[in-house]
């Protein structure tokens, strides 16, 4: 099940006192034509957004210009995310998110998506990965996307780990019970037979 909500956030925070329009003229060049939209995502309609939107607030984004989901991590296949790439993000906008694994819990998915993004001219700017963030002199760019790229496949991996330790959870919970119950019932019949010894005596 995926919940999306663009173009709205139901709460203000009046204590961030970044200065947002220059942070946009920072990024965008002043061109009106480009725009900074910020993506959220959490796993269950049970978790909170309000941690993610907030870190994008921080950073510039308009709260009229983040999307978001409650959705697994697994498939990219999102609705909000899916619009937000298919009709709202251009050439030479800005997509920011708070950490590399809101795209994806996938490794290949993470590295497929932001090899999307950079062949349509799209900058991906993750606030946990702070190399990202920095706007550099012409030419030097490739020494930051150097180390942008270990950093992310780093950063990848451990998203991936992540995945494999959630879906460990349940198995072990599993697995705890069936000792537990083997546990109770054991005694619970250890108990019967002394009891049943009691009375024979």
């Amino acid at each position: 099940m995926t919940s999306i909500s663009v173009h709205k956030v139901y709460f203000k925070y009046s204590d961030i006192s970044i200065n947002k329009i220059a942070f946009t003229d920072r990024f965008l060049k002043g061109d009106p034509m480009k725009k900074i939209y910020g993506y959220a995502r959490v796993s269950t309609r049970e978790q909170n957004l309000d941690r993610q939107i907030k870190a994008l607030l921080e950073r510039g984004v308009d709260e009229r210009d983040i999307v978001t989901d409650k959705a697994s991590g697994k498939s990219l296949e999102r609705e909000g995310y899916q619009m937000l790439k298919s009709r709202m993000l251009r050439d030479g906008d800005v997509l920011v998110i708070k950490s590399l694994d809101r795209l994806s819990r996938n490794k290949t998915h993470i590295k497929q998506e932001l090899e999307y993004f950079k062949n349509h001219h799209i900058r991906v700017m993750v606030i946990d990965l702070p190399t990202t963030l920095i706007e550099l002199p012409e030419g030097q760019e490739w020494i930051f996307e150097m180390i942008n790229n270990i950093l992310i496949e780093v950063l990848a991996s451990i998203a991936e780990q992540e995945k494999g330790k959630q879906k460990e959870l349940p198995s072990q919970k599993k697995k705890e019970n069936t000792l537990a119950d083997q546990k109770q019932s054991f005694h619970q019949t250890g108990m019967r037979s002394i009891m049943h010894g009691r009375e024979e005596n």
